[in-house]
């Protein structure tokens, strides 16, 4: 949280992450000990957070972010 992203990290996605950031420091969440966990799949960059906020991006190159709070409830 809050750090430099790794320089070959697409633009949309450095974005992205700071957007997450942003939103997390306004609604005023202690975020102190998260931390983002980068991996990639088939060569595109997958971000993480620890509350399960995750970033990929969308066959067009577009930064999608997926919160967990939002993603649809299994039965």
């Amino acid at each position: 949280m809050g750090g430099q992203p790794p320089q070959r990290l697409p633009e949309s996605v450095v974005v992205a992450i700071r957007g997450v950031e942003d939103e997390l420091a306004t609604e005023s969440v202690d975020a102190s000990t998260w931390r983002w966990t980068l991996t990639y799949l088939e060569g595109k960059p997958v971000v993480e957070l620890d509350d399960g906020t995750s970033i990929h991006l969308d066959p067009a190159g577009h930064a999608q972010v997926t919160n967990p709070d939002d993603a649809a409830e299994e039965d």
